[in-house]
């Protein structure tokens, strides 16, 4: 087990009122798992992507990683935790802008005082896994948005976490772009065994999990079918009729 929440409850007091944010919601991903959370805006996934990376605190239950609770960790405790065992992805892929695309990626590792030698041994390994090697030397402004989220993704890597949260991956990218960056995702995950955890309301993106869960209102419901959108014959994704009918009887 590499996550698991016990009854994960989060309210927040809105004027006078009590919005109930996440419902006592019981969760476990294991290593090489590849989920994706699928719900539209407001339906409480980005929250619970917040209390999984030890962001925020929930108003009840538990966050257990690697069968560590969080509840009780100090601030620096939390933050060695995020550093060594989580890896966080962004829909604005938050790169460090003076910053070239190989030093992004090496980051992380010169704040945990990695010798030069295996830094740069890392990220170059990393840097040819994603497709990216030639533009090592290019920052953020010089690079697409497909690059930009490939080098997020290495530098997400580069710790070798056990657990890696992506909130809206494909959320600033093109349909085709968006396509190539999940295949990527999907297989780093499975080169590297470490689990991914996928929040998203883009549907297209389901068809990469090998869990499927979907959340509304604050709670979470898991389906056995994963691949929500099929290729007709004109190459063109189109819904799943079989999901769409169940999500409609929901």
């Amino acid at each position: 087990m590499v996550l698991k929440t016990e009854q994960l409850t989060k309210t927040y007091t809105v004027g006078q009122e009590q919005v109930h944010a996440l419902r006592g919601v019981d969760f476990q991903a294991d290593p090489g798992d590849f989920i994706v959370i699928n719900g539209p805006s407001g339906s409480g996934k980005t929250t619970f992507l917040n209390l999984v990376a030890c962001i925020d605190q929930p108003t009840a239950g538990e966050v257990l990683i690697e069968g560590q609770p969080i509840s009780g960790l100090s601030q620096s405790e939390l933050a060695n935790l995020r550093r060594d065992k989580i890896g966080l992805m962004f829909q604005s892929f938050n790169l460090i802008p003076v910053l070239t695309a190989f030093e992004n990626i090496e980051y992380p590792l010169l704040l945990k005082g990695v010798p030069k030698a295996v830094r740069r041994e890392k990220v170059l390994s990393l840097l040819e896994e994603v497709g990216l090697l030639k533009e090592a030397h290019r920052r953020p402004d010089q690079l697409s948005g497909g690059q930009k989220q490939r080098v997020a993704l290495a530098r997400t890597l580069v710790n070798d976490p056990k657990l890696v949260l992506a909130d809206e991956p494909t959320g600033n990218l093109d349909s085709k772009t968006s396509e190539r960056v999940m295949a990527m995702i999907q297989r780093l995950n499975q080169n590297h065994g470490v689990t991914f955890l996928v929040v998203t309301h883009d549907p297209m993106v389901n068809h990469y999990a090998d869990r499927l869960v979907l959340i509304r209102d604050g709670q979470l419901s898991e389906t056995d079918q994963p691949a929500t959108f099929k290729a007709d014959l004109n190459g063109n994704q189109r819904e799943d009729e079989e999901y769409v009918v169940s999500n409609r009887a929901s």
